[in-house]
């Protein structure tokens, strides 16, 4: 226990912090349930536009407008949870998850599809993955071993995507693409009891934690720094790309004639792999320079990516590309959020954090988007793939500048509250 003191001069007690081990199990189970089901949305592409007669664009519209939304509540419930605590979040997220679901079974019109599976959806993501949960863990667990935390819990996340594609694959096959959706529903409702394991304690009566600067003044440092600015450049790229692939490749194989299993089986090689790409990612972060990091991975997809296009495709090649890109798949998160943390501190991680992966979802926008948009018009996905490689050039160069070191500020007297 370690007491501060109050502007009244009493002391206040401050609650001691949730064990290390506790903050990861319950994180890392509720970043399984959110990022695993989201991660095989591609699987439901066909069957839903299919039977309701719809477009691609329309259904990759709606995933598009879910990661903007994502996006910008991500900001907000990165404030809410730095301010109050995650569990309120959490819980929020975890409702909004399953009446989402439920919409997106029950929508009889592309509106009301873009409504469930866009704003709800993307809204409950904000409350329930990474920002919320790696301010949860920046709090509560030691500099020394952050990055390796951070790694763990989107270790857990890549694990939810190996689990939860073959188990959706195996809903849709055997219920129903409806059916399907709504068992997820129900499902998706076991974050409420996890969320009281991330529940912070506080103390009645004590005074609200002191802070070196306000939101705006945490914002306007942020947003000044160039490192800052290119932290968000590359997660740009980011979410072009891993949400391109996730939700257009698994139509984009059953377009070159392979076995519909073809595609199931390769999201779940994408998240088994990216359990140990995530992982090691944390680790390494712990070890050398996190932009070098950064700058490995979106070389690594161009090339991948490149190779995979340019070679025959076979179910192995698909298995292989799988393989070697769900290494490199969510391993950006842990060292992105350990930076940012390692340069501004942890007092408005998520907010921060919250911002940077905004980034992440506007090109979660656009490559969601233009996947189905161009492919509606041109028939085929070449353009965008194209793409994928040159923005992966781009990200890998931007990341190299970013300098880690943290940002020395002029001593003031400390803010409480906001």
């Amino acid at each position: 226990m370690t007491s501060t003191t109050n502007p009244s001069g009493a002391p206040a007690i401050q609650a001691p912090k949730l064990s290390m081990w506790q903050v990861l199990v319950c994180g890392a189970a509720i970043v399984t349930l959110s990022m695993g089901i989201r991660h095989g949305f591609g699987l439901w592409l066909q069957p839903i536009t299919q039977a309701q007669g719809w477009t691609r664009e329309t259904f990759a519209f709606a995933i598009a407008v879910q990661n903007l939304s994502w996006g910008v509540f991500g900001i907000f419930a990165g404030m809410i949870a730095d301010r109050f605590g995650a569990f309120r979040v959490i819980i929020a997220g975890a409702v909004l998850y399953a009446l989402g679901l439920a919409g997106m079974a029950l929508a009889a019109t592309g509106l009301l599809f873009t409504l469930s599976a866009g704003v709800l959806i993307g809204a409950a993501q904000a409350g329930t993955t990474y920002a919320v949960i790696y301010g949860v863990i920046g709090r509560n667990i030691s500099a020394e071993k952050r990055s390796w935390a951070m790694g763990v819990a989107a270790a857990a996340g890549s694990f939810g995507q190996f689990l939860m594609v073959p188990t959706e694959g195996f809903l849709i096959s055997s219920l129903g693409w409806k059916e399907a959706l709504l068992v997820l529903s129900a499902a998706v409702l076991l974050i409420v009891p996890l969320a009281f394991g991330l529940r912070e304690k506080t103390t009645p009566g004590a005074a609200p934690v002191k802070r070196e600067q306000t939101i705006v003044q945490a914002l306007a440092e942020a947003f000044k720094y160039p490192s800052f600015q290119l932290l968000m450049a590359g997660y740009f790229v980011c979410g072009f790309q891993v949400v391109f692939i996730g939700v257009h490749m698994p139509s984009y194989l059953r377009d070159k004639s392979l076995p519909p299993e073809v595609a199931s089986y390769a999201l779940a090689l994408i998240g088994l792999f990216n359990v140990f790409g995530t992982y090691a990612a944390g680790a390494l972060g712990q070890r050398m320079p996190k932009k070098n990091i950064l700058a490995g991975i979106y070389f690594g997809r161009a090339l991948v990516i490149a190779i995979f296009i340019a070679a025959p495709l076979t179910p192995l090649s698909v298995y292989i590309f799988s393989a070697v890109m769900g290494t490199l798949w969510l391993s950006t998160v842990p060292p992105t959020n350990a930076a940012v943390a390692q340069i501004f501190g942890i007092q408005h991680l998520s907010m921060l954090s919250g911002f940077i992966f905004f980034s992440h979802q506007i090109g979660s926008f656009m490559g969601v988007w233009l996947g189905g948009y161009l492919y509606d018009r041109n028939g085929s996905y070449d353009i965008v793939w194209l793409l994928t490689i040159a923005l992966g050039i781009f990200a890998g160069l931007v990341n190299l500048p970013v300098r880690e070191a943290p940002i020395v500020r002029t001593p003031a007297p400390a803010v409480t509250g906001a």
